[in-house]
């Protein structure tokens, strides 16, 4: 488990993409299920109609919960992923994020946005207790982050990609990830610019998609950028469910969650996490248009 990968681009304002996935160490897990898709709009559609569920980012947020924040400003919403007009510096991710009133999963790139023909895309703009929520009514939960990756290898060790180590063997992309000038232009050479429906590359040796690109994944486990630190390189973890908190010293004092998987924002010109042992992080209580998840379930003994 873990990541090491010189050639990787270590961009501005990122960073080396593997520095938090080290050392690399020997895990086991347990068998168990994992969805072969990213959860789609069309799914969570199903699990909203039948209980009446309302997302993080449909509700309005209170004075009590951001207390220094102007009333004009406490409005329910999201972040959108907006391309510049021209090339930017790379050194502040706000030149490319914004905060969109109505930003939800039903209006992904704001409230003028919709799910019209988009059933099979994953769903996004979902925060991490909303795909908790879902889990729960679907008779799921979370995969760990151990678990996660061991199902994205697809049965191949120590390789960069689920694939192998080649981004695109015989010229073919394998992942919904970001081509041409990050952030202003993305050529969709790999047939998509911006996110693409689940199951639109090939599977990995499991038979599941996307475990590499089109959007982030929410995972059980809380982030530390120290936690592989932790483990013993003499021993084999047994089935590790993350630490106990979270530490980020990018943002001291604000909690996160893992994200797994990379999205179609992931660049060479900027950061290379669609590599299969690389980590992401995000703040519980937020969303994107690049974020989503899909279950897993223990399996039966």
């Amino acid at each position: 488990m873990g990541a090491v990968d010189p050639e990787s681009r270590r961009g501005p304002g990122c960073g080396d993409p593997t520095a938090d996935a080290q050392p690399v160490h020997r895990v086991y897990v347990d068998g168990f299920w994992m969805d072969s898709t990213e959860v789609t709009n069309e799914a969570f559609g199903r699990f909203v109609r039948a209980t009446g569920y309302v997302t993080v980012a449909e509700r309005t947020p209170t004075a009590e919960e951001f207390p220094n924040a102007p009333r004009e400003n406490l409005v329910a919403g999201s972040v959108v992923f907006v391309p510049p007009p021209h090339p930017v510096p790379l050194d502040s991710h706000l030149r490319w994020w914004s905060y969109f009133k109505g930003a939800s999963w039903r209006h992904p790139a704001g409230a003028g946005s919709d799910l019209r023909g988009r059933e099979r895309y994953p769903v996004v703009q979902v925060a991490y207790e909303d795909a908790q929520a879902y889990a729960k009514w679907a008779n799921k939960r979370l995969p760990t982050e151990a678990e996660f990756e061991f199902a994205a290898r697809g049965g191949l060790s120590g390789k960069r990609y689920p694939w192998g180590d080649d981004l695109r063997p015989a010229d073919r992309w394998m992942a919904n990830v970001f081509q041409g000038h990050f952030p202003n232009r993305d050529t969709g050479d790999d047939g998509w610019a911006g996110i693409a429906p689940v199951a639109s590359f090939p599977p990995n040796g499991y038979g599941l998609y996307d475990v590499a690109g089109n959007v982030w994944e929410w995972v059980a486990d809380w982030y530390r950028s120290d936690y592989y630190a932790m483990f013993d390189p003499e021993r084999v973890a047994d089935n590790p469910g993350g630490p106990e908190d979270s530490h980020d010293p990018s943002e001291p004092g604000v909690a996160k969650r893992v994200q797994r998987g990379g999205s179609f924002l992931c660049s060479s010109e900027y950061c290379t996490r669609y590599l299969v042992g690389s980590r992401g992080r995000g703040e519980p209580s937020s969303g994107a248009n690049h974020l989503g998840f899909r279950c897993a379930a223990s399996a039966v003994r």
